[in-house]
């Protein structure tokens, strides 16, 4: 179910592309904002790991360092029928943990310090699960391909503005689709993409109940977590908040009502629900 709901988000985030794209060139004018868009996406593919480790603070440990962390992460890779991931620690108080790489050969998993002292090894197991599990659905990849079809409506609804003010009238485009294209478009291929975001967020969440066969840890676990980064919220930096859709939960303080709609997570109180709807 929420492969089928990213997969009509994501053909509706194409449609508003081809519709948009349509307004300048046709779909010759779609595909070309497409290219560009994609060329500067690969970038952020290809290096993802490294810039959000980066961002995030974190350092690499090694299994010396941390032995009973690196046995708990190469048991849910083995859960998972995938390689042994790279090991990273954030040193902050504020409990959350999450995971990059574009395929499993290239996964990084990424805990806070603050996540091992609140949580059970139960439920650090279930996280760890979740993690996997965006590896394993190849979640980054989903990412850069929404954030490159999103990017080029963007970059389209600028040019059609820019034309609109400098260029003058062009007769043969219709001024109310125009208007749609440079005013709702931007906003309905961000709404998807979050939409998009949060779905594979309850994906992650089965994927990994599925592979350690324990969603009540994790829904333990989220439940504890809430608490926690209300209480010890990270700091909204520039750079955490460029990183901050990665965490299983939303890593600042604040939310609700219409800031859901927004978000990149889903509400943890449906996660927990779900979760605590599996059946072993």
């Amino acid at each position: 179910m929420n492969f089928m709901k990213t997969t009509l988000l994501l053909a509706t985030l194409t449609g508003i592309l081809v519709a948009v794209g349509g307004l300048i060139g046709g779909l010759g004018g779609a595909v070309l904002f497409l290219v560009f868009a994609g060329a500067m996406n690969f970038f952020a593919y290809w290096f993802s790991d490294k810039m959000a480790l980066k961002m995030a603070g974190a350092h690499e440990v090694t299994q010396e360092q941390e032995p009973q962390l690196f046995a708990m992460v190469r048991e849910v890779a083995e859960l998972s029928k995938m390689p042994m991931p790279k090991v990273y620690v954030i040193q902050t108080e504020s409990p959350n943990a999450f995971a990059t790489g574009r395929n499993p050969e290239h996964a990084v998993v990424a805990v806070t310090t603050g996540i091992r002292r609140l949580l059970t090894d139960r439920e650090l197991r279930g996280v760890l699960g979740h993690e996997m599990g965006h590896v394993k659905n190849r979640d980054i990849l989903t990412s850069s391909i929404v954030a490159t079809i999103a990017g080029a409506i963007s970059m389209i609804a600028q040019v059609l503005m820019f034309s609109q003010i400098f260029g003058g009238r062009d007769e043969n485009r219709n001024p109310l689709l125009t208007l749609v294209a440079i005013l709702i478009a931007p906003i309905a291929a961000t709404l998807i993409q979050l939409g998009i975001s949060r779905q594979r967020e309850y994906a992650a969440d089965k994927t990994g109940a599925e592979v350690t066969r324990d969603p009540e840890a994790l829904a333990s676990a989220l439940e504890k977590l809430q608490r926690g980064v209300e209480m010890r919220p990270m700091e909204e930096t520039p750079a955490q908040e460029a990183v901050s859709a990665l965490y299983i939960v939303k890593p600042f303080a604040g939310g609700g009502g219409m800031a859901n709609l927004f978000s990149t997570h889903p509400p943890l109180e449906e996660r927990i629900e779900r979760l605590r709807n599996m059946r072993y």
